[in-house]
């Protein structure tokens, strides 16, 4: 007899779920978005930041070359985009200077994070820390550099 409820149970289930089928979709997994970017983009020698996590939201800036303050009002990032950024991606080419060093404080080299160019992207810089220890919630600039100048502890992911 329970396992006539049971049946009878399941198929009145089934029948309100065709009656009244769900127009809800999952999320896209973490990396979606970046992923599309990526496959948009390429290897075009530059890096990109944006306002958003997983690439979205307001591109912020892409370079070719260092940026050496992303506060001021030169360069490829500019005035709040320091305090805005919350994903970047390395589309440099692969092969001499192609990590992307992100630093923490304007004009030092003392505390910093590295993307490499196989990593692709960061979709959420703020998991991840300085090599300070301090959270990666800002940057101050950023420059090209190659994998051995970069310390063991300062890879993003």
């Amino acid at each position: 007899m329970r396992k006539l409820g049971t049946l009878v149970t399941s198929l009145g289930l089934l029948a309100l779920g065709a009656a009244f089928p769900s127009t809800a979709q999952a999320a896209p997994q973490q990396g979606y978005y970046c992923d599309q970017t990526w496959s948009q983009t390429g290897r075009d020698g530059y890096v990109r930041a944006w306002s958003g996590f997983d690439c979205t939201g307001t591109l912020l800036g892409a370079a070719y070359d260092n940026d050496l303050n992303w506060g001021d009002q030169g360069g490829a990032f500019r005035n709040q985009d320091a305090y805005e950024v919350k994903s970047v991606m390395n589309n440099g080419y692969v092969g001499g200077r192609d990590v992307v060093a992100f630093y923490e404080i304007h004009n030092s080299g003392a505390s910093y994070v590295c993307l490499s160019p196989y990593e692709l992207y960061a979709d959420d810089i703020t998991d991840n820390h300085f090599t300070s220890g301090a959270p990666v919630n800002h940057i101050a600039f950023h420059r090209w550099m190659t994998a051995a100048d970069c310390a063991g502890n300062s890879w993003l992911t």
